[in-house]
């Protein structure tokens, strides 16, 4: 079975990012998921976005990295959203990195190397209308790195909704939620 780091989004660790990170420890996953924003929970993306530029994307981001430090090198790097930055950081830093999983949100390769690591699986997944992902430059990076790697593979579900798989959210949308895991479920399973 495999390790997973998994970050959380703006809002938050809330309950649904913690029971996403359930359903895949009952396939006898092991998950991490450090809390970004020490027990800090948001209602609206807009308070927690709030929250994030008042901590600094830069101090989210670093304590996205030592939340590696002590773990196994052998670990697969996820995130949703704002967790993104220290998913795909660590997928593209940090050495033994099994695998990448990408939720709602995709930064160019370039951000924190030169190209996506050889032989390091990686999932993406978001809306196709999504403002965040589609309109603000995610998508084009997510394309770029399929383009640029034959370990990646992008998953595009029809609608606007940003953080479609958390059910403790109004975003939420089951029938997305439910295709999304079954193909990260694979994803893993296949690494494991």
């Amino acid at each position: 079975m495999t390790e997973i780091l998994l970050f959380h989004h703006a809002h938050g660790l809330t309950p649904g990012i913690r029971d996403f990170a359930a359903t895949l420890e009952r396939d006898g996953h092991t998950v991490h998921l450090p809390d970004l924003y020490e027990g800090n929970v948001f209602d609206t993306l807009d308070q927690g976005l709030a929250y994030a530029r008042e901590v600094g994307f830069g101090t989210l981001l670093e304590r996205g990295r030592l939340s590696a430090e002590g773990l196994a090198d052998a670990l697969v790097y996820a995130g949703f959203s704002l967790g993104v930055m220290p998913a795909q950081l660590l997928a593209q830093t940090r050495p033994g990195t099994k695998g990448a999983l990408l939720f709602n949100a995709c930064l160019p390769v370039s951000e924190f190397g030169d190209a996506w690591p050889q032989g390091v699986p990686v999932q993406i997944h978001g809306m196709d209308a999504d403002e965040f992902f589609a309109a603000e430059g995610d998508l084009d990076a997510a394309r770029a790195i399929v383009a640029s790697t034959p370990d990646a593979k992008l998953f595009l579900y029809p609608g606007d909704r940003h953080l479609f798989t958390d059910s403790s959210l109004p975003s939420y949308d089951k029938e997305a939620a439910a295709l999304l895991s079954e193909r990260v479920r694979g994803f893993l399973a296949k690494i494991g």
